[in-house]
């Protein structure tokens, strides 16, 4: 007969010299599913949520995962783990910011609670070098307004690697942590980070604009699951019920595009309201990997 340790009323078995990783995770997972927490933070579903815990302590990647999956957990990784897991419970803190890390379009991002985690996905648009939307070889300048982490600048910079890229963020919090995600990734000579609102510090033209600004409206944003609280309220909410960003970024823009450049802005949830508000041709992005809400607008239709 063996002790039981009790969080929120949910029972976690206790570390034995039989305790297998696979076992480990299979366990968390029906501890975060019967906890009806929520996901969408760089897993969608308590198994994956689990397994990205797991092995985060035990310092093995996802794709190197199925060998070390039958060996056993030490005893101090467990307490590790269950750390984090009573954390994760208790405080709905989302993953990322208990471990501290994000993947985004491959890359490995420092994440904290003063940005918004990395989820955007205009990754897939960004892996596809933007194209049929913009020749990629002609791309020599890029704007990435509202950059948070920095997780779209830095991208970008690494999928093109002749470009100059200009990140901007009103935060001081956030152009912070995208100072070390451009550091450890390796293109602090490509991306300059600017302090800026919106186009309040930008100088120059572009060739690409991209922006994953504040479009949450403050009712939906009060009816978000807690875990979305934990993120900074600066970078998700959004006055005119989710379209202010989005309207400035659209007036404001013109003059920062080249003749033949594109803005790429995504508005999520309120895309159709945006449509529906504004009077220019946007060009709706199909994604293969999920997601939407993604328009592509071209220069001379905002000028």
């Amino acid at each position: 007969m063996y002790h039981r340790r009790i969080m929120n009323n949910i029972s976690l078995k206790p570390w034995s010299f039989e305790t297998r990783v696979i076992d480990l995770i299979q366990e968390v997972g029906q501890l975060f599913g019967d906890c009806n927490l929520c996901y969408g933070h760089g897993t969608d579903n308590p198994l994956d949520e689990a397994a990205a815990l797991v092995l985060f302590v035990l310092g093995i990647d996802y794709s190197d995962a199925e060998e070390p999956s039958f060996s056993k957990v030490s005893a101090v990784e467990f307490k590790l783990i269950e750390k984090l897991v009573e954390q994760r419970i208790k405080e709905r803190k989302p993953l990322a910011f208990l471990t501290q890390e994000a993947f985004f379009c491959g890359y490995k991002f420092y994440v904290d609670e003063r940005v918004l985690i990395p989820r955007s996905p205009m990754a897939e648009l960004i892996q596809n070098l933007f194209e049929p939307w913009i020749d990629s070889a002609s791309v020599e300048r890029v704007l990435d307004v509202a950059t948070g982490s920095g997780c779209l600048a830095v991208a970008i910079a690494n999928n093109f690697p002749g470009a100059e890229v200009v990140a901007s963020d009103v935060s001081k919090g956030a152009l912070e942590v995208a100072s070390i995600n451009v550091d450890g990734l390796s293109v602090r000579e490509q991306v300059t980070l600017v302090e800026s609102d919106l186009f309040e510090n930008i100088e120059g033209v572009f060739d690409l604009i991209v922006s994953n600004p504040p479009y949450v409206g403050p009712k939906s944003y009060e009816a978000l699951p807690p875990e979305y609280h934990h993120e900074p309220g600066l970078a998700l909410i959004a006055e005119q019920n989710g379209l202010d960003f989005i309207a400035r970024i659209l007036h404001d823009s013109p003059p920062f595009l080249r003749d033949n450049g594109i803005l790429v802005l995504e508005m999520g949830e309120v895309a159709e309201e945006a449509e529906k508000a504004f009077p220019h041709p946007f060009k709706w992005v199909e994604l293969d990997n999920g997601g939407g809400g993604i328009a592509v607008l071209e220069a001379k239709h905002l000028k």
